[in-house]
């Protein structure tokens, strides 16, 4: 009953019962209902939140009505080109690293399937991927970009307090909105990172940080240590609660607001850790002590700030030369 024709019931009959019984010919649509299903009890709801999204929006519409089993690497191809020539109203494609985020999700669907349901193959490996894993280039502020922009939004003590810290930190944005006064042990002059801050489906949700590297106590600087004291000062009745109560909007508005106002290059919030990162390079640290500050891997520092740790080369070549040296006058 409820359908139109007798074609539409057996038809949704036919689907029901191969997502019951697990079968390689149920619709892509079914299966992922199935992922999501066996996911939601592993991943936060943030991440879920974000893969729902990514899967509703562009990988449904081609993938939703073919049979699981059916989708070659043609398909995945073809797919991938409708995204790859994809143009907005201002003529601008999507970026490569949100093209490789798509396409991450669609080969863990696939993944699923081979490991968890016997499907034979991951289409999505044949096809090869599309976009980049990161930015070609990161966006940085200057010292004195910085000094204009902080001097922009003074005005608000929360956004001043806020960018100072993420500035002088390196924190992530929802490490930063998760942050309460038991976090700062301003004797000691540090900040404990260990949760963060999501806004799902209209509601605060303070989680858990992803991995145990991202849960850490950063070192203020001293001029830090006593602004942050101070703001937290002046806080009325915030006890436990968020001593940032807004969202991860407010922060994009106000770094409009301050870019505008100060006149320097828009960049994301986010760059403004890359920026501390750099900043910590330039002094000489080394990738281990920055990968401990920031909750990342030493590798990752590594390879993502690559060029701008000082080159070794002249170094090496010397040594080399000396080294050289030292046999020849053994022989």
């Amino acid at each position: 009953r409820g359908f139109l024709t007798k074609k539409e019931a057996l038809q949704w009959e036919r689907e029901t019962m191969n997502q019951a019984s697990g079968s390689l010919g149920m619709m892509f649509h079914d299966f992922v209902a199935l992922y999501f299903a066996d996911m939601e009890n592993r991943l936060k709801p943030s991440t879920i939140s974000s893969k729902r999204f990514l899967v509703e929006l562009k990988i449904m519409p081609f993938f939703g009505r073919m049979a699981l089993n059916d989708i070659k690497p043609t398909d995945v191809r073809r797919w991938q080109n409708q995204l790859a020539t994809y143009r907005n109203e201002k003529d601008e494609p999507y970026a490569p690293t949100y093209l490789r985020e798509i396409q991450n999700q669609l080969t863990a669907i696939f993944n699923y399937a081979v490991k968890y349901y016997g499907l034979k193959e991951n289409p999505c490996h044949k096809a090869g991927s599309m976009g980049k894993k990161n930015a070609d280039e990161m966006q940085f502020w200057t010292k004195a970009e910085f000094d204009s922009f902080i001097e922009a939004v003074a005005d608000k003590p929360a956004s001043y307090a806020i960018f100072m810290t993420l500035y002088y930190t390196g924190m992530r944005e929802g490490e930063l909105l998760a942050l309460t006064p038991g976090d700062f042990n301003f004797k000691a002059g540090t900040v404990s990172i260990n949760k963060s801050y999501q806004r799902l489906h209209g509601e605060d949700v303070i989680t858990t940080p992803k991995t145990k590297k991202n849960i850490r106590t950063i070192k203020m600087p001293k001029f830090l240590c006593e602004e942050m004291q101070e703001y937290i000062q002046s806080l009325y009745g915030v006890k436990k609660n968020r001593i940032f109560p807004v969202t991860k909007n407010y922060l994009y508005h106000e770094m409009d607001r301050g870019c505008r106002a100060s006149g320097v290059k828009r960049i994301r919030v986010h760059d403004i850790r890359h920026r501390h990162v750099s900043l910590l390079i330039d002094m000489g640290f080394s990738a281990v002590a920055i990968a401990a500050r920031v909750g990342h891997e030493s590798i990752d520092i590594t390879y993502r700030y690559a060029h701008l740790f000082p080159s070794k080369q002249a170094e090496m070549a010397n040594k080399l030369d000396d080294e050289r040296m030292v046999n020849l006058n053994v022989g």
